[in-house]
Order: structure tokens, then C-alpha cells, then sequence
């Protein structure tokens, strides 16, 4: 296991400044050429949902109720040997499993918690292809990878696959690229796509495939990006909220909260297997969700953000990413549960800077309890996981400052409230 984690771990080290950089070009794209100006704050919090997700899979914080290795060894019916085919296959059923994992997690109330995280941007751009999800500590859906086990596909190769599939969906958020010809009959393309996140009527709920279009064209989920449609993006239920810890869990506190308030009993179980967003006709007489009706007439969240709180924020999200980085050069080193103690107080920071952004005055407290976690973490460790006597002085300068910086933006900065941006 720890052999895995620090393979995945050596993996991100690679790829995550590659797309960091694409993101980068994207809005340097859009700024100099279309003279479109970007959100900075949405931005910084859908690489912050990526912080979070890759180091819930570098930890490996994830059940796996029927195992893939379990499936081969005990119902392979053959043995392909190595070769560019069985590649292929496995990527094909690979597909053939994201496809209906996705359209599952559109169609059923509680899963559809594991996936509003990717939805909850109001922009579409490469950057939310990053906001992927921390709730899913249970998979449900390996038994979908049949299909590779019975024809005898070695987990390793199912391990290779995989995350190749992950990163090759990254490309085709984007609004920059039009349609493709001849592409847009086989594969998931931007324009596909941008069908999947908008959240006009015409729109919702289709294009569930990952890298192969023509699963949507066989099981009758397939949509055309209309010329006289433009998509709007979103979710109907919008979040209003930069922290993407919080958006993880917002549709579940809102299950759990519904259930608990229903006077219908059969509601308390139904709720959860219903198609997603029905709520129990008491609850929503009683306690009334904001909806987006009018795809084309609501506000988009915002907070307003001096220039000198959008520096802060970039100096607190560099510094996590260099946090980030450190533990995943070192998974195979740092021991249990210290790992895990580590991972924490990544999401403790990213927690307290994007209540910040959200101009939260209890930002200060998040930020206290990150420095407690890695003054606890340099305290049993006697330094910073092995980084030195020097390195942990600098460490503690910047706990100092960062709570300090961090009480001035939260309780002294005027002009706090919130503000909506069209």
C-alpha cells in the first residue's frame, strides 16, 4: 500500500505542473486575446479543490467494497497476455465504468454528493476540471470493471489505466475550443462538455461520458451543443461558497437535515434513492432551497477582495502547494499516522484561506487551529518531518505571520460583505 501511494504520489509531482501551467496559458489566452477578464478567487478555489482531492487519493482514504484484484483471481475466464490489445480493452472498459458511475451519480440523490463538487464552478475553464471530489470513501462501483476482469487484465495494468483516463479528461474544459469535426462523433470533446456542466433545461444531465462520446449515443444521454443555446454553467442549487471542503459535503448536510426533518417515514429512507434534488413535499414547503429557475438572469457568487487580500491568498495557496509537494516527494518516508496528521493540516490550510476569500471572520480561528495541528505535528516529529532545525524556524515565522495577516483580513479589512457578480 504505501509502495502505491508513493508511486501516485511521484505521479503528481510530475503532472500537477503541467496542468498548472495550462491553466496559467488558458487565462493568459483568454486576458490577452479575447480580452476576457478571470475570477481569481474562483480559480484559486477550484486548485484548492484539487489540493484536497489529490491528497485524499495520494493517502489512499478510499473503501474499496469488491476489489478488482479480488474479481481477476477468482473469476477470470482467461488470461490475455501483455500486448498494445489488451491496453486498449482495459481502457475501453475503463470508459465503459466512468461512464455509468457519472450518469449514476447525476441520477441518485446520495451520490450525487460525491460529484456536485466538479459542478459547482460557475465558470467552465481548465481549472475546474480540478474541483473533484473528498466524500467518496466508499467505492461502490468496481464490480463495473467486470467486463476487464473476467477476460483476465492484471490489476497492475487496471492501475496504470486508470489515472491515464483521469488526466485525459483535464483537456476539454475549456469554452476556447470549438467543435471538431469528425472527433465530436467518437469522442468527449470541449463542446460535449460544456453541454455536461450547463445547467439550461435543454442541457442538464447529459453527455456523461469521459473520454468516449458513444456511450451517451447508445444509452440515449447524448446532447448537441446548440448554436441558438449558450450554455450556463453551475449548479441549480448554487453553492455560495469559495471553500471546497465545505462544497463536498453541502448536498449531504442538506439529505441528512432533510430526512431528519421529514414527518414521513417512508421519506426518511426514500430520500436517499430518489432521483437527485427531490426533497419531501414537507420540507420543501418548510424550509425552501434556492433554486436557479432563469439559467440566464441569477447572479454569480462572488466576495469582494482587495488587491492586497488577492496577494495574501496567492502567497497562502504557493505555500500549501509547497506543503503539498513535500509530502508527496516523501509518502514512501514519513511514517503512520504521521502521514495522514500531514494530509490534515493540508486541509486545514486550504480550509482557512478559502474561508477567507469567503470574507468569513471566523477565518482567523480555522487558521489557529492549522498552526496548533503543525505545532503539535513539529512537536512529536522534534522538526518538520526531516526538513531541519532551520527550516522549522521558518516554518514557525510564518504560522506568526500567516495568523496575523490572516486576523487583519478577517476582523480589521473594511468592506467584507459579500458581493454578486453578474
Amino acid at each position: 500500500m504505501r509502495g502505491e501511494m508513493a508511486t501516485y504520489g511521484r505521479i503528481l509531482m510530475y503532472v500537477i505542473p503541467v496542468f498548472f501551467t495550462l491553466v496559467v496559458a488558458e487565462k493568459w489566452y483568454g486576458w490577452y486575446w479575447k480580452k476576457k477578464s478571470f475570477r481569481l478567487l474562483d480559480t484559486i478555489s477550484s486548485l484548492s479543490s484539487g489540493f484536497t482531492n489529490t491528497i485524499k487519493d495520494a493517502l489512499g482514504l478510499t473503501v474499496v467494497i469488491l476489489s478488482y484484484k479480488y474479481m481477476v483471481s477468482h473469476w477470470a475466464l482467461f488470461q490475455l497476455e501483455s500486448s498494445v490489445a489488451m491496453y486498449i480493452i482495459t481502457f475501453i472498459v475503463i470508459d465503459f465504468y466512468g461512464y455509468f458511475s457519472h450518469r449514476w451519480a447525476h441520477s441518485i440523490n446520495f451520490l450525487w454528493n460525491k460529484h456536485a463538487i466538479h459542478h459547482s464552478s460557475e465558470e467552465f475553464d481548465l481549472a475546474c476540471a480540478l474541483r473533484q471530489s473528498i466524500s467518496v470513501f466508499i467505492n461502490l462501483f468496481t464490480f463495473l470493471l467486470l467486463p476487464a476482469a473476467l477476460l483476465g487484465v492484471p490489476a497492475k495494468v487496471v492501475a496504470l489505466v486508470t489515472p491515464i483516463q483521469l488526466f485525459m479528461q483535464f483537456w476539454y474544459h475549456t469554452t476556447y475550443i470549438g467543435k471538431m469535426g469528425f472527433l465530436e462523433k467518437i469522442l468527449v470533446t470541449p463542446s460535449h462538455h460544456r453541454v455536461h456542466h450547463a445547467i439550461n433545461p435543454e442541457y442538464v444531465d447529459k453527455n456523461h461520458g469521459q473520454i468516449f462520446i458513444i456511450w451517451d449515443k447508445i444509452f440515449g444521454t447524448f446532447q448537441e451543443e446548440l448554436p441558438n443555446v449558450p450554455p450556463v454553467y453551475g449548479s441549480t442549487r448554487p453553492v455560495k461558497t469559495w471553500n471546497p471542503v465545505k462544497i463536498n459535503f453541502l448536498h449531504l448536510r442538506l439529505l441528512i437535515l432533510d430526512a431528519y426533518r421529514t414527518h414521513n417515514w417512508a421519506d426518511k429512507f426514500a430520500i436517499w434513492f430518489k432521483p437527485t434534488g427531490w426533497r419531501p413535499a414537507d420540507v420543501i414547503e418548510k424550509y425552501p432551497v434556492e433554486k436557479i429557475e432563469d439559467p440566464y438572469h441569477f447572479q454569480k457568487y462572488d466576495t469582494r477582495a482587495s488587491n492586497a487580500l488577492k496577494v495574501w491568498i496567492g502567497i497562502q495557496f504557493f505555500v500549501t502547494l509547497a506543503f503539498m509537494y513535500y509530502l508527496f516527494g516523501n509518502l514512501a518516508t514519513i511514517p503512520k499516522p504521521q502521514i495522514f496528521f500531514y494530509g490534515g493540516f493540508i486541509l486545514l490550510a486550504v480550509y482557512a484561506y478559502t474561508e477567507l476569500m469567503d470574507r468569513n471572520s471566523n477565518a482567523i480561528w480555522w487558521e489557529l487551529l492549522k498552526t496548533v495541528c503543525a505545532l503539535s505535528l513539529i512537536y512529536i516529529n522534534g522538526d518538520w518531518f526531516g526538513m531541519g532545525e532551520q527550516f522549522t524556524k521558518v516554518l514557525l515565522v510564518y504560522l506568526v505571520v500567516a495568523n496575523v495577516v490572516t486576523y487583519y483580513f478577517s476582523r480589521l479589512e473594511e468592506d467584507s460583505s459579500p458581493v454578486l457578480a453578474s
